[in-house]
């Protein structure tokens, strides 16, 4: 497996853990969900620490991703989104601005990818425009 599919599978799986919180509201069994999810699908250890870094970094920084969500995304509130797209954008945001070893371009262009596979008919062209609008915001 490619680093980049191996990279994009754990992005994948921690959009579908962060889901899987959001829905059910179990934010402190957080880590029952991560082994189950890991264990279930026998994920090698270095794509486990960095599915953990991902679902952790983005739960622990959850309200000022959503208030930077919301503030860029004017038209919809956050709770209007949805589900996917919501933690997708979550996740994206997370990896851009509070994980720097990955560029912002290559996070932006990831969650487009999985947005067209666990999204919506318009999530790509929805999560595009509210994270190139914040992306361009955080480098001014």
């Amino acid at each position: 497996m490619s680093k980049i599919m191996g990279r994009r599978k754990a992005r994948e799986t921690a959009l579908q853990i962060l889901y899987q919180i959001d829905i059910t509201g179990e934010t402190d069994k957080r880590e029952q969900v991560l082994q189950h999810w890991i264990q279930e699908f026998a994920v090698p250890d270095k794509t486990a620490d960095f599915i953990r870094e991902l679902v952790e970094g983005t739960l622990q920084n959850k309200a000022d991703i959503d208030a930077k969500l919301a503030s860029t995304s004017h038209e919809w509130a956050l709770d209007r989104m949805g589900n996917v797209d919501r933690n997708l954008m979550r996740l994206a945001v997370y990896e851009m601005l509070y994980s720097p070893g990955t560029p912002q371009r290559v996070t932006l262009n990831e969650a487009i990818e999985i947005a067209k596979r666990f999204g919506g008919d318009d999530s790509a062209k929805f999560i595009n425009g509210i994270l190139d609008k914040l992306m361009d915001e955080s480098e001014k």
